[in-house]
């Protein structure tokens, strides 16, 4: 696979925490920090080496192959810093799909080249995503399950882009807890160019501490390190996150939005104003609607928000609606049953 050059040469910042190489130190003069404790004081962890333990033993990989990033969008950003030259290389992705790929190739100045996701089934088009790659493709971006699609592909085409790819193709699994479709990563060890994003922020319900994660090999996963930012991940958060996974009752969250899915998809598809309601294996609904801009629009004006995609390529005519709690896609139902004139009928 292709490295800039000059990620291959980098020499990356040393901090004061790398040259402690451990003893029985209580006197800490070596990073400029303010000497009194408050708790925060100190300088976190700059590779995260018990929360990457903690990572690799919940998700079957080693801590050599796990990088934490702030939130899935740091692993985003690298992959174009590392694996493309500006200017010069390009892309392939899915379309539609989630929106930051495209936006972190723009500010790297890296084109994209979408390929359409098959017409109202969504299925991918796995021959077509290889016939748009060139000897300048770096990266192949494929979100499963798909964002804002719903729909997860099967590993046989996962593992079918990555055997006949020259590049790196990028796995992003953030809704995966609540798919039925196997992870990437229980194949990663045979695929050296592929890397897998992952999530706290979906099922493990911590968007708010901003921790994504990243699995490669041991080579990528270290050019990752090398090339982010010294401190990337807070040392609340870091401390937080490891509390969070023993505390958290992800199964049973995770149980429940499942079962909810399937109730409101059911309850949507009677409802006159849903068209279609498309099949989903993440925590949202697609739905295909008579006015996505009129019904928006009613929602908000009875508390509910939800995401407009009429406006995504691929996406015309259709509302994103995320699974919430028993009780808010009970409200989500009342409120389109109300009547809103000529929208419901």
């Amino acid at each position: 696979m292709y490295i800039r050059n000059n990620i291959k040469e980098l020499l990356p910042y040393s901090t004061a925490r790398d040259d402690y190489k451990g003893g029985d130190i209580s006197v800490w003069l070596d990073a400029n920090e303010s000497p009194y404790n408050n708790g925060v004081n100190r300088y976190p962890d700059p590779h995260q080496k018990a929360l990457k333990g903690e990572i690799a033993q919940l998700k079957g990989v080693t801590p050599e192959q796990v990088f934490v990033g702030n939130g899935s969008d740091e692993a985003i950003d690298l992959c174009f810093r590392i694996f493309c030259e500006p200017g010069v290389d390009n892309v392939v992705a899915i379309a539609p799909t989630y929106g930051m790929y495209a936006v972190a190739a723009a500010i790297n100045n890296v084109a994209v080249r979408e390929v359409p996701l098959e017409a109202e089934t969504y299925a991918l088009n796995v021959p077509a995503m290889l016939a748009a790659a060139d000897a300048n493709t770096r990266l192949m971006w494929v979100c499963s399950p798909n964002n804002p699609t719903g729909n997860a592909f099967s590993l046989q085409q996962l593992e079918a882009l990555a055997d006949n790819f020259s590049g790196v193709l990028v796995v992003d699994e953030a809704y995966i807890d609540f798919s039925s479709q196997p992870s990437m990563l229980t194949v990663l060890s045979k695929h050296p160019n592929v890397v897998v994003l992952q999530t706290l922020s979906k099922a493990w319900g911590m968007a708010g501490l901003r921790l994504g994660l990243a699995f490669a090999s041991p080579m990528i996963a270290d050019i990752f390190a090398r090339v982010k930012y010294p401190y990337n991940v807070n040392a609340p958060t870091q401390a937080e996150v490891a509390k969070r996974l023993h505390a958290e009752p992800h199964d049973a969250h995770v149980s429940e939005v499942c079962s909810q899915r399937q109730w409101l998809a059911t309850e949507l598809a009677k409802m006159p104003c849903v068209l279609k309601v498309y099949h989903s294996d993440a925590n949202f609904l697609l739905v295909k609607v008579t006015d996505a801009d009129a019904i928006y629009d009613h929602l908000v004006a009875n508390g509910i928000i939800v995401r407009n995609r009429n406006r995504v390529k691929g996406c015309e005519g259709c509302l994103r609606i995320t699974v919430g709690t028993p009780a808010e896609n009970v409200n989500v139902i009342d409120a389109l049953k109300q009547s809103v004139g000529e929208i419901l009928g």
